[in-house]
């Protein structure tokens, strides 16, 4: 019994050293295939890169063009290979197996290939450019890279964070430099004594005097709410849209009205707070 089971298990041995032998040309072919398939791909990336990229296509859309070029050629490669290894193994019976697996892998890997396709998308449509800053989900900051499965925005504070792609797809962006200009606004009372025509006079020539802020788009100096202790304004300008932009045109405004307020003589009153104060207890007291 134990002499018979060697013998087979030799014998199985024996034939599949001698099936991997009659292979060897086909591996190597193979494998000949696969090298001349890496090189055909870099290849095939530099040159789609070299002839669309001097066009103004956007950087997002080139680099899923180039990865598109990349994975068309691996297909043909594997399948030339597969083909010269496996002669049994036709493209239609390739195809067929890739459809059934594509089925167990599709529910295996969902959110990869959600994230994917949703990367595909973002990358086609014109919205949301590398460079541009936005905010999603409470994450604020400048789109820095754009690929097939995630997105790296790197947050105001220098941090960088990895967004899937399907986030930004399946949810609300808010883009804050798709226009080179954005409108700015902050409020500012005065006490209920002023002229608030001449208040709101003095405040709109203060802020024409910002060279941070664009006049020829319009100033509004609104009067919105009787406060506890003023009158509000709400000061309006168009300026940069970049966060720096904001905080450099408001930090400029501000300036200029408070200064212009204090030179006419206007009081920009606060709220006034009482504090009740207890006597300490003593200690033979307590």
């Amino acid at each position: 019994m134990d002499a018979g089971f060697l013998t087979i298990l030799q014998d199985q041995l024996g034939d599949m050293a001698e099936a991997t032998v009659r292979m060897l040309p086909q591996l190597a072919i193979g494998l000949f295939i696969l090298v001349i398939t890496w090189a055909l791909a870099k290849g095939g990336r530099k040159i789609a890169h070299r002839f669309i990229g001097k066009t103004d296509i956007r950087p997002s859309l080139l680099t899923l063009i180039e990865t598109v070029v990349t994975i068309f050629i691996w297909i043909i490669g594997l399948f030339a290979t597969a083909a010269i290894i496996l002669p049994g193994i036709t493209p239609a019976s390739i195809l067929a197996g890739l459809g059934i697996g594509a089925v167990a892998i599709g529910f295996a890997f969902q959110d990869i290939f959600e994230n994917f396709l949703a990367g595909v998308l973002i990358m086609i449509r014109e919205k949301m450019r590398i460079g541009d800053v936005i905010e999603c989900e409470g994450i604020t900051g400048k789109v820095e890279k754009i690929t097939l499965r995630e997105t790296h925005i790197r947050k105001l504070s220098n941090e960088v964070t990895i967004v899937p792609n399907s986030i930004l797809f399946k949810n609300p962006v808010e883009i804050f430099t798709d226009d080179p200009g954005r409108r700015h606004e902050v409020v500012c009372g005065v006490a209920y004594d002023v002229d608030l025509d001449e208040a709101a006079e003095v405040i709109e020539e203060a802020v024409k005097t910002c060279d941070k802020v664009d006049t020829s788009r319009g100033i509004d100096i609104f009067a919105t709410e009787f406060n506890s202790s003023s009158v509000d304004y709400r000061i309006r300008w168009w300026s940069g849209s970049k966060p720096r932009d904001m905080h450099e045109s408001r930090d400029q405004v501000i300036r200029a009205v408070k200064r212009a307020l204090d030179d006419a003589g206007i009081e920009i009153p606060f709220p006034y707070v009482t504090h009740t104060f207890k006597e300490p207890v003593p200690l033979e007291s307590k």
